[in-house]
């Protein structure tokens, strides 16, 4: 039984990995060759969130800290400051997984939208402080308004298609700790 378990959390981390491969493997792709006029949603954030949210286990901080460099890395960003305020959103939530399991999904996702209007604010302020050259205001917020919205959906797809689900109330790991 616990080898079951243990190899449905490897199964779900590698879904993860999997998953964000493909959004930023999606992203690079030149779909079309004018400027955007409007920002894609950060589906990488939502879905982040979103495995943090249900299935913490699913992806360790690890696993998110290299993923968020690579983004870093590959988007031309500023290396880690993305990866940083991830990892100190994503544990911020992971650290409140217990009391947002047994909320409501209106709820929760309000408590994302928070954590994502925070990271964005975070972000842009460092980004101001250094003197780094940002995206218009608009477009961010465009962008993190877009995020928060596309939220529910994630959800969906990530229940529907990797069966992520919150852990029943009082569900427990291989070594008796609670989920």
């Amino acid at each position: 039984m616990a080898e079951v378990r243990s190899s449905q959390r490897w199964l779900g981390r590698l879904a993860f990995a999997g998953l964000a491969l493909v959004i930023i493997f999606v992203q690079l792709l030149p779909i079309d060759g004018r400027p955007d006029r409007w920002p894609f949603p950060d589906l990488l954030l939502a879905a982040t969130l979103a495995w943090v949210v249900r299935r913490p286990d699913y992806a360790p901080v690890l696993l998110i800290a290299a993923l968020f460099l690579l983004v870093d890395f590959i988007f031309l960003q500023p290396p880690g400051l993305r990866a940083a305020l991830v990892l100190i959103a994503t544990e911020l939530v992971r650290s409140r997984t217990q009391g947002i399991r047994n909320i409501p999904f209106t709820l929760e996702w309000a408590v994302v939208a928070g954590v994502i209007l925070l990271l964005t604010i975070a972000n842009r302020a460092i980004l101001a402080i250094a003197m780094t050259p940002q995206a218009p205001l608009g477009l961010t917020l465009v962008q993190m308004i877009g995020t928060i919205l596309v939220y529910p959906l994630v959800i969906i797809f990530a229940r529907l298609v990797f069966g992520v689900t919150r852990p029943a109330p009082g569900a427990v790991d291989r070594f008796g700790h609670r989920l």
